[in-house]
């Protein structure tokens, strides 16, 4: 009987913190400051394209992100780079497989903030190997 009140409160308190982890990392004011002078983002756009080649593949991670689980992928490559680790680097006949997002604005934002832009990385429009123009997240 012991074992289980406290498996259940050390359920909890892991419940807690990831909780709080995730609302600090994505959703509150603290812990990150935008740079004084972002990227530009054309708000008249409905859709912006972003390629991502990371973490932000996978559906949960885009979606506790962005907010939003409707957020369609489609395959995509890079041309011209080549991926290290956490980053892309420009290279001669390298090719880096991704996936390409279709992101409002507010979504686009918290993707800024995700990666940190200004701190970790920084947001550069790229050519896709189809000649589709997106964003591309490198680091800084």
């Amino acid at each position: 009987m012991r074992w289980g009140i406290r498996l259940g409160i050390a359920l909890m308190v892991g419940i807690v913190i990831g909780s709080g982890y995730l609302w600090y990392t994505f959703r509150s004011p603290y812990g990150y400051e935008p740079p004084a002078s972002p990227p530009i983002v054309d708000t008249r756009l409905e859709q912006h394209n972003v390629f991502v080649y990371g973490t932000l593949r996978y559906v949960l991670i885009r979606s506790l992100v962005t907010g939003n689980i409707g957020i369609a992928s489609s395959p995509a490559t890079l041309n011209g780079y080549t991926r290290h680790e956490l980053d892309i680097a420009p290279s001669v006949g390298g090719t880096v497989e991704g996936e390409l997002l279709k992101v409002s604005t507010p979504a686009l934002q918290r993707l800024d903030r995700y990666e940190r832009i200004g701190a970790r990385y920084r947001r550069v429009n790229v050519r896709l190997a189809d000649g589709t123009s997106a964003w591309v997240y490198r680091r800084i």
